[in-house]
């Protein structure tokens, strides 16, 4: 199976809301670091402005980050999430990143500020804090 088998059937809809899933190398705590934590966010808010894809929530774990976000209008999922593991591997000088990524496409059905909820709160159930507050490495455009 390996990596391809994350692709297939991957659709990139202009507007859809995607949740993604990419994890560290040997899942590594690479991002226990805070600086190196907040090097990965500042390239998420960098593609924000670039118009790919509109951030909704996101939570950076020592080893995984979680993003959920809009795509915009001619942007590929692929391609997006491409751009930023690169760009925070370069500005890390190497290796960050397990090849490929989980993506879920949000259903209409979904409500979207209920899986933000359930993505920001991944600290608080894996135990690294109690309350949501004292985990630097998340936000949501709702919170």
């Amino acid at each position: 199976m390996g990596y391809r088998h994350l692709r297939r059937g991957r659709v990139s809809v202009a507007g859809q809301v995607y949740h993604i899933i990419a994890a560290t190398q040997q899942r590594a705590p690479v991002f226990s670091d805070f600086n190196r934590a907040r090097i990965a966010i500042r390239v998420l808010m960098e593609e924000d402005k670039l118009g790919a894809a509109s951030t909704l929530a996101f939570v950076l774990m020592p080893d995984h980050l979680h993003w959920l976000f809009q795509l915009g209008d001619h942007a590929d999922i692929g391609k997006v999430v491409g751009r930023v593991k690169s760009l925070i591997a370069r500005r890390l000088d190497g290796g960050v990143w397990q090849p490929g990524f989980y993506d879920h496409a949000l259903r209409k059905d979904e409500d979207i500020a209920t899986v933000a909820r359930y993505i920001v709160a991944n600290p608080v159930r894996a135990g690294l804090v109690s309350r949501l507050g004292d985990y630097p490495h998340w936000d949501a455009i709702w919170m």
